[in-house]
């Protein structure tokens, strides 16, 4: 049984969402398209924009990854900026928001108010807390490789109802269906309800 892959990096993954790699071209297979706040570049911040808006096809599944990082090079104002103005984007062309997140969580969720369509915070390993503000905050939460072996981010998981979980494989190089059998574990559900699950999930992201 093949997996969905909900964010992923690998051109040979097709059942999933491409992560698209900035200035490069879409492909064949469902892509996100955004700037990363580590990507930023000032002086080509048009062009960047420019990029995303004369690459978007049928094939753009949603915007991103787009969002705020403490370690990014980019002051945080700009951050922001770019992170309003692909909120703006997915507002336009209806397609949901996948965000990347480090230690700002609590800035993004200041931004939900201007997001029409739903918003993923993918690579989520943080502890229930903060996940609890996001989930009343109407945040997607997609986890990833650190679920097989983080007690703690299990626990997370187990406050996160069925029907806000999305799971990917990222950067990471491992076999997708792994997570998925350790979450069905933990949710004591079968891995083939918890894809069909996912799967729901991803149609109700799709029709905003």
């Amino acid at each position: 049984m093949e997996f969905f892959d909900f964010h992923h990096h690998k051109k040979d993954i097709s059942f999933g969402i491409y992560n698209l790699d900035l200035n490069s071209l879409p492909t064949d297979i469902p892509y996100s398209i955004g700037i990363h706040p580590k990507a930023i570049n000032i002086r080509m911040l048009e062009k960047q924009f420019q990029w995303i808006e004369s690459n978007i096809t049928e094939n753009c599944i949603a915007v991103g990854e787009c969002g705020l990082d403490s370690f990014a090079e980019a002051d945080l104002k700009t951050q922001e900026d770019v992170f309003l103005r692909q909120i703006r984007i997915s507002n336009s062309i209806k397609k949901p928001v996948i965000i990347h997140c480090v230690r700002k969580f609590y800035e993004v969720i200041s931004f939900k108010k201007y997001a029409e369509q739903p918003m993923i915070i993918h690579g989520f390993n943080k502890k229930e807390r903060i996940a609890e503000d996001l989930l009343n905050n109407n945040f997607y939460l997609s986890f990833g490789k650190a679920v097989l072996y983080n007690l703690s981010l299990q626990n997370t998981l187990k406050i996160t109802p069925l029907n806000k979980i999305f799971l990917e494989t990222d950067n990471d190089d491992f076999n997708i269906e792994d997570l998925y059998l350790k979450v069905a574990g933990i949710k004591n559900i079968s891995a083939e309800e918890l894809h069909q699950q996912i799967l729901e999930n991803l149609e109700t992201i799709k029709n905003g």
